[in-house]
């Protein structure tokens, strides 16, 4: 692969409706060629659960979320909940013709693993992405929650789940945005939630902790969210041949991020639509 010049964007700690507000405006800045491809890396404030695109709020205990103090947004990509607290999260947003993205969703999936293990033996972990994950069965095949179930190419460690990930193509573009806890408690998500009883949830929450992890319960330490950055920011670099180059948003992309936050994923027709 040709070495290719890519925007690196940090931004700090946002609410969940700006922090998908955001890729989407990229995506539709990335898409026009108006800005080159981007790995954007973030984090969230207040923590903030995100449900998949088709997924039914159904699934929310509202309730509950507010109780926490936490937010809820609807993702633009697909797939399953995930509760956005102590993680970093990354974007890789890119036109369809990049050749880092091109081929089918499968192959992208495959060419950004890499760059993904290589963040993760940076700061110490040996990881695997599984071409072919076995398909899920039984208890786990309709469960609302993300990190019980890895998918094709999604990164485990000793078989369990470690970095979630989603992609969405439109706009001419492409969005991949993943997360990776680095510490706490991954159970919390179930208090998030809509189970039959608690002993159902107690169930979950068992079965999450047997098929996913941190970085911190892998490693036993904490690893910052700036060393973590840092390690992602290295791998692109070396793994993928991205010439990196550290940017800001542009003007269009912040007003165009207010406009979708309040059009879409500030507004209940867009969360609450299925």
């Amino acid at each position: 692969m040709e070495p290719s010049t890519w925007r690196l964007i940090l931004t700090g700690p946002a609410h969940g409706d700006w922090n998908m507000a955001v890729d989407e405006a990229i995506l539709e800045s990335v898409g026009r060629r108006v800005v080159l491809p981007t790995l954007r890396l973030f984090s969230w404030q207040p923590p903030c659960l995100s449900i998949g695109y088709a997924q039914s709020f159904t699934d929310v205990d509202c309730t509950a979320t507010i109780e926490h103090g936490w937010e809820i947004v609807r993702r633009p990509t697909g797939g399953r909940a995930i509760l956005h607290i102590d993680e970093l999260t990354y974007s890789v947003i890119a036109p369809l013709d990049e050749p880092l993205v091109k081929g089918s969703i499968i192959e992208s999936y495959q060419r950004i693993s890499l760059a993904l293990l290589g963040a993760l033996q940076k700061i110490g972990l040996t990881a695997r992405a599984d071409k072919e994950y076995p398909s899920q069965v039984g208890d786990t095949k309709n469960a609302p929650v993300c990190f019980e179930v890895p998918s094709n190419y999604e990164i485990t460690v000793s078989g369990k789940k470690l970095v979630g990930s989603a992609q969405a193509r439109r706009y001419e573009g492409m969005l991949q945005h993943g997360s990776l806890p680095l510490f706490g408690d991954l159970t919390r998500i179930t208090q998030a939630l809509k189970f039959p009883d608690e002993n159902n949830r107690t169930i979950a929450a068992q079965r999450l902790l047997q098929r996913a992890s941190t970085v911190e319960m892998i490693l036993g330490k904490i690893v910052p969210w700036e060393t973590a950055a840092a390690a992602f920011e290295n791998a692109f670099h070396d793994c993928l041949h991205l010439s990196l180059v550290a940017c800001e948003l542009t003007q269009t992309e912040l007003q165009r991020a207010d406009e979708l936050v309040k059009e879409k994923y500030g507004n209940p027709v867009w969360t609450q639509r299925v």
